[in-house]
């Protein structure tokens, strides 16, 4: 028990130090929008998610029919974008601790993938515009 609890403490400690760290300015706004599918507890998972300015959302659907929402925090980089993520979701599963990397596979395609300890392990396809 006390090592989940450690765990999630870190986990978290971490998401905001992230979420504190001043990002470079951008001269206009570029959006990001996905869609992923992954698997936990033996059913699909699935959710779309969205992201401006480093800060991003992702509204899921996980085991049982719980749903939820993830508000992301990313580290921009050239090419890769790692993520840390805090939830909610109902169906008494709680807070959802989520995480990943989002790459750049061509200038307006990208592929990802993530862990949420609701929704499980997925799989990312977006479009920047």
């Amino acid at each position: 028990m006390k090592t989940g609890l450690i765990a999630k403490t870190i986990i978290a400690s971490i998401g905001f130090l992230t979420f504190f760290t001043p990002q470079r300015g951008n001269a206009q706004i570029v959006p990001q929008v996905w869609g992923s599918v992954g698997g936990s507890e033996g059913d699909v998972t699935y959710s779309v998610g969205a992201k401006a300015l480093g800060i991003g959302a992702e509204l899921g659907v996980g085991p049982d029919g719980s749903t939820g929402v993830d508000v992301l925090k990313f580290l921009s980089l050239p090419i890769v974008s790692p993520y840390v993520g805090l939830g909610y979701y109902s169906n008494d599963k709680g807070v959802a601790f989520s995480g990943g990397v989002q790459v750049g596979a061509t200038k307006n395609i990208f592929v990802g993938a993530g862990y949420n300890s609701v929704r499980g392990l997925n799989g990312q396809l977006g479009i920047r515009f």
